[in-house]
């Protein structure tokens, strides 16, 4: 069984989707959510389906007997972040490389890097003129979503879009796509099927 580790830092819908997908499998289980907010509804819907949630603070997640020796104790294999905001640390990376995954909702490597997150990505490519934006499913590293690639899925702007309305067209691809991506790209390393 892998025991898989959420990072959150909002509404969590993203977060709810991949527990959804997982309910039942017997190879991979939402083990935790971590969320660096305490009044974050992600928590609520941890509780909602019986997964332990944890709080951190910033000196907690860059301490490595903090965070990092929370994972190791829930035998955490695989690490999902679904709209978490913070910066990975060096410790947490290099202990689970290649076993950390992020969705980003543009087409990296455009659009992507410190503060583009969330509806500033929108906004960012509705001003520039973009006809198709999407979402990319990548590994994770040190820097901001720079990691290698694993997936993307494109979708049309056309002229009556605003960011609220390419925020609807990109949640629906995350929906679609991410709980499937994770599944494949857990499956397809072989690290994940070894307790930590």
């Amino acid at each position: 069984m892998n025991n898989i580790a959420i990072f959150a830092s909002g509404g969590g819908t993203n977060a709810e989707n991949i527990i959804s997908h997982f309910s039942g499998s017997k190879e991979n289980n939402i083990e935790l959510i971590l969320c660096n907010k305490s009044d974050a509804f992600v928590i609520q819907r941890a509780k909602n389906h019986n997964i332990k949630s944890i709080v951190f603070n910033k000196e907690e997640f860059t301490n490595p007997s903090k965070v990092l020796d929370t994972l190791k104790k829930n035998n955490i294999n695989f690490i999902v972040l679904a709209g978490f905001l913070w910066l990975m640390p060096k410790h947490i990376v290099e202990h689970y490389k290649g076993r950390i995954i992020n969705i980003h909702p543009a087409l990296l490597p455009a659009y992507g890097g410190k503060g583009m997150y969330g509806d500033n990505v929108h906004k960012a490519i509705i001003e520039a003129g973009e006809k198709k934006s999407g979402i990319t499913i990548h590994q994770v590293n040190e820097l901001f979503d720079d990691g290698d690639i694993i997936f993307q899925a494109e979708v049309e702007i056309n002229n009556e879009d605003t960011p609220d309305t390419l925020a609807q067209k990109i949640h629906t691809l995350e929906y679609r796509h991410f709980p499937t991506i994770i599944e494949q790209t857990i499956n397809a390393t072989p690290s994940g099927h070894q307790s930590v």
